[in-house]
């Protein structure tokens, strides 16, 4: 029902005496599932951790890789990004993927959001490395 129809509605039952009018607020949640890849490549890259930003825009999310410092996050364009989480974490693996909620900003923020474990768990997200490859030699 939208709010054009209960100002109608309230106007229609009024019958001529005072109006009443009424306030409608409509709050939208979204939560994002973020698959994990668990596949290993036959020649694994080495990557170093530097200095990350401080949130990620949720549009950026592409895929995760859960590894033994954190989850990995797979950027569009090909960027990684670890978040580092706070404290004992449930088993991210034991089911394949978790969720991320954004804020009411689009972002993913280090010390405000969190990973929920599909079993009903979470983890803080305590901060953000940029994961730069590790040149071959």
């Amino acid at each position: 029902m939208t709010v054009g129809m209960i100002v109608a509605l309230l106007l229609a039952g009024s019958g001529g005496g005072p109006v009443m009018l009424a306030q409608l607020t409509i709050r939208q949640q979204l939560i994002i599932r973020v698959p994990s890849h668990v596949r290993r490549p036959a020649d694994p890259v080495l990557y170093r951790e530097k200095n990350g930003p401080k949130c990620i825009s949720a549009g950026e999310l592409a895929g995760a890789q859960i590894s033994n410092y954190g989850v990995d996050l797979l950027l569009r364009g090909g960027n990684r990004v670890r978040a580092k989480l706070a404290g004992d974490c449930p088993p991210l693996d034991y089911y394949s993927g978790f969720y991320i909620r954004q804020g009411l900003d689009g972002q993913v923020c280090a010390e405000r959001d969190s990973i929920r474990v599909r079993s009903g768990g979470s983890c803080e997200i305590e901060r953000f490395r940029k994961l730069v490859p590790l040149s071959k030699k």
